[in-house]
């Protein structure tokens, strides 16, 4: 059987009818009457480049095709495209650019086809350029390297005109820049040489002109108006019809030149700039300069710094408004407490409207919470009247948590007010010294039912625990456990007596057994304590007894407290007393006139304690006692007698002590706990690093003790010094800087 040979194909016949195929699709391009290229003219023409492909040599047409194909675009764009192209303008001419764009895509699309054989075997085996990339590489080379500077302009006006208002054709800017994208085949080059590096120079020039004219003649808060909403504009630029990578580059020349260039004339400008702003509290203008500079991070810093000093000042306002008040209270001796709840409560507002501020207005920057505490710490650890805020602030909790403040306040602003005390708190670096003192009025509180409401100790207790930590709060959540089980061993006490009719005190007692190691530290002495009372404490301590004989009860009658009758002419009175001025007044139902000495020696006290309780008894508001000679001041020489004159509208009074100012010994007990600390992270430090140079050791040792208190450098030298003497550390013997740790 004879077998049909292929008939070969010349380059100029398979030409022939591939010109054919590609005027037909030219003309559809051109918008021409042309039928569109069926699926038997598509074969026919693929198959055309196939024969021609794979014919043996020298009638392998592969490279001669690949050449025509290339040669094909060319003439297609000199003959038709360019000068369609440079016979437009402007929006026109972009108009022509996207349509003669789309169109060359088609074309490379349609061309692609036909010659795919080539792409498949031929270019892939010489390494060519695929047939798309040809293609797209004519139009570039041909059109887009002519004209690029021509769109790039008119690309711009168009974007000017929409800057100022003007209705422009978002859809043809994507598509004029999508080109720009495009012809870069995967690469931003094009589109960053060719338009962007334009488009930047162009649009710093253009806000530089607006804000220049804009700084002169509007107020701070409309410039900033102006270039918010320029800001904004720029976004939806970028969004529409600029590429992404486009907006962080276009917005930093807006920034530069809308606020960069004129930063320092808005923050202090007329009464409309950032101290102006802040001073009027013009939240919402604010609120805008602070979006606007966050963006402008080398500006953050001058506007911190504004915020810095403003609340400086205005703390510092305040400190020096309490200093005054303080010395005029000194001078007139009265409502001395009073400058100390209406700072502290200046105080508190202060943070909160600030704190507000940053919050809310500032973004919630954390550069400007930042600014914000080293303010605070800045003057919230200042001396204010010869007391630390830490002390003014644990006296303005007591007065809010005990009955009878002058606060009145609902259980909802009580919460929020110890909420922001906490918060105000933790610019304080002696936190140690707030914990004393708070301690030793909420034993007060706690000791005297004092306390206004339970819950609200226990959130305060809650909270402190929350800011400061477990340990901050341990002693103090041991004497509200403590007073509760005190409570439960009375409520034993008196279910003993009522069992034991023996177990007969002669009085009404109520004791509290607490543990010395939550409270704190008491003055204690032998009181010679009158018959009256011997018989209760000797019942109390049967009772103890029978529950644990492994514990030592230590009286404190410095806390105690007494209902005595005091039997005088006009009428009977009850009299409450502390248990010193009840055991000084039933000396004298045995003796008419005693005097000063003997007082002291039946009683067992110290000097200063008789003076307070004689003076509390003769001197003051209440005169129980008669006094020789009759003045103000108590007298190692005075005698004393019974006054049973004395009388009163009330029947029930009660008798204080004057009050004794602790002050000095919280702040050495504080100093003494301190030591210890001081002592326990160096240990720690040295057991964990061994060997450890003196500047080092010193800053991990202030680095452990600062969220409770900074310790003073020389403080921690002097107990280097102790714990080498003590043997627990030793100085290397070539470095004196350098010490060991002694296991």
């Amino acid at each position: 059987m004879a077998v049909n040979e292929r008939k070969t194909i010349d380059l100029e016949q398979g030409w022939e009818i591939m010109q054919k195929g590609i005027m037909k699709l030219k003309n559809i391009l051109e918008g021409l009457p042309e039928t569109g290229i069926s699926s038997e003219e598509y074969m026919m023409l693929y198959t055309t480049i196939y024969n021609m492909c794979t014919q043996k040599p020298p009638r392998d047409y592969s490279q001669q095709l690949y050449d025509k194909y290339r040669e094909s675009f060319e003439e297609y764009i000199m003959s038709t495209v360019l000068p369609s192209l440079r016979e437009k303008h402007d929006e026109f001419m972009l108009r022509e650019l996207v349509k003669r764009w789309v169109n060359h895509k088609v074309m490379v699309r349609w061309l692609s086809r036909f010659f795919y054989y080539l792409d498949r075997y031929f270019i892939a085996r010489r390494s060519l350029p695929p047939l798309n990339e040809v293609g797209l590489t004519c139009f570039r080379d041909l059109v887009y390297q002519d004209l690029k500077v021509k769109v790039s302009n008119a690309v711009i006006s168009l974007i000017d005109q929409g800057r100022e208002g003007k209705q422009i054709d978002r859809a043809l800017l994507k598509n004029t820049l999508d080109i720009f994208l495009e012809i870069g085949m995967g690469k931003m080059d094009y589109y960053e040489n060719d338009f962007e590096a334009a488009l930047l120079k162009d649009s710093a020039a253009y806000y530089s002109r607006k804000a220049s004219g804009w700084i002169s003649e509007d107020s701070c808060p409309d410039f900033m108006l102006k270039a918010e909403e320029c800001l904004k504009r720029e976004k939806d630029r970028v969004s529409h019809y600029l590429h992404s990578s486009s907006e962080p580059k276009l917005l930093e020349k807006v920034q530069h030149e809308l606020w960069s260039v004129y930063a320092s004339q808005l923050f202090g400008k007329g009464h409309s700039g950032y101290h102006a702003l802040l001073t009027d509290h013009k939240v919402e203008n604010l609120s805008r300069m602070v979006r606007v500079f966050s963006k402008v991070p080398i500006f953050l810093d001058p506007l911190t710094n504004i915020l810095k000093q403003r609340v400086t000042d205005e703390g510092t306002a305040l400190v020096k408004q309490a200093e005054d008040a303080a010395g005029s209270k000194k001078a007139n001796k009265k409502d001395v407490g009073l400058w100390q709840q209406v700072f502290m409560r200046k105080m508190i507002e202060l943070h909160a409207k600030y704190v507000v501020y940053v919050n809310e207005r500032f973004q919630n920057h954390v550069i400007f919470h930042k600014a914000l505490r080293e303010a605070f710490e800045a003057f919230c650890n200042e001396g204010v009247g010869g007391s630390s805020i830490a002390e003014l602030l644990a006296t303005f909790c007591d007065n809010i948590l005990r009955k009878g403040s002058s606060e009145k306040l609902s259980d909802e602003a009580i919460e929020e007010t110890l909420e922001k005390v906490v918060k105000l708190l933790a610019y304080i670096s002696d936190k140690d010294l707030f914990a004393e003192f708070y301690r030793k009025k909420l034993a007060g509180r706690l000791l005297f039912d004092k306390s206004a409401n339970d819950d609200h100790e226990r959130s305060m207790l809650m909270k402190l625990k929350q800011q400061c930590g477990g340990q901050f709060t341990s002693k103090m959540e041991g004497m509200v456990t403590d007073l509760m089980l005190a409570k439960e061993n009375q409520t034993s006490f008196e279910e003993y007596l009522s069992n034991n009719p023996n177990a007969n005190p002669g009085i009404d007692l109520t004791v509290m057994v607490l543990n010395t190691g939550f409270w704190p530290s008491y003055k204690s002495f032998d009181l010679n304590v009158p018959a009256e009372m011997v018989k209760c404490i000797k019942v109390f301590r049967e009772f103890y007894q029978r529950k644990t004989k492994h514990r030592n009860l230590k009286w404190i009658y410095s806390l105690g407290t007494c209902n005595i009758i005091g039997n005088f002419e006009p009428k009977s009175m009850d009299l409450i007393v502390t248990t010193y001025q009840a055991s000084a007044l039933l000396l004298f139902n045995s003796s008419d006139r005693l005097s000063y000495s003997e007082i002291m020696t039946q009683l067992n006290l110290t000097d200063s304690d008789v003076v307070r309780l004689l003076h509390s008894l003769s001197c003051a508001k209440y005169k129980i006692l008669n006094k020789e000679p009759n003045t103000k001041n108590i007298a190692p020489t005075d005698h004393f007698e019974f006054n049973s004159k004395f009388t009163d509208k009330m029947r029930r009074i009660k008798i204080p002590l004057p009050p004794v100012d602790e002050k000095k010994k919280v702040i050495e007990d504080v100093d003494k706990d301190r030591t210890y600390a001081i002592d326990a992270s160096i240990v720690r430090i040295m057991k964990s690093r061994k060997v450890l140079g003196h500047q080092q050791l010193v800053m991990e040792c202030v680095e452990q003790l600062r969220h409770m208190f900074k310790p003073d450098f020389k403080a921690i030298k002097k107990r280097i010094e102790d714990l080498i003497t003590r043997d627990y550390l030793e100085r290397d013997k070539d470095n004196p800087n350098l010490f060991r740790y002694l296991a």
